[in-house]
């Protein structure tokens, strides 16, 4: 189980193309913040028919994209 389980079950029920998320919406989903190891567990996202797209430090978003 990942610590970004919750995360990655959250954008999987949204079914959406393209989902934009801000780092306080992660942190809310998952329950922590967005730090360097997200890099790392990003590709479990895949399990969930979505990746990682986007990651912007300086908006502070993530954009996860749908897999088809």
């Amino acid at each position: 189980m990942s610590k970004y389980d919750s995360l990655w079950r959250s954008v999987q029920a949204n079914g959406n193309p393209s989902i934009k998320l801000s780092f306080d919406e992660v942190k809310e989903i998952a329950g922590i913040e967005i730090d360097h190891s997200f890099l790392k567990f990003k590709k479990e996202a895949i399990d969930y028919g979505y990746e990682v797209g986007k990651i912007s430090l300086k908006e502070k978003t993530v954009i996860f994209n749908k897999i088809s």
